[in-house]
């Protein structure tokens, strides 16, 4: 109960282009991708940042002469 298998995700697939039509529904998923692509990317800018900062505390200072 409960599982969605490859005929029911068939019929709402079918029933979305009914809805949407082709050329919507195209667009919605292009549009889910890009923002799916720009979470991940932000997702990876705020770990890279994350870890710089954090290595650039972790370094003791050097007393210039």
């Amino acid at each position: 109960m409960g599982e969605l298998g490859i005929p029911e995700l068939l019929i709402i697939l079918a029933i979305l282009l009914v809805l949407f039509g082709p050329s919507r529904l195209a667009g919605l998923g292009r549009t889910l991708g890009q923002g799916i692509r720009e979470f991940r990317t932000s997702m990876r800018g705020e770990t890279t940042r994350g870890e710089s900062k954090a290595a650039a505390d972790s370094e003791p200072p050097t007393a210039h002469a």
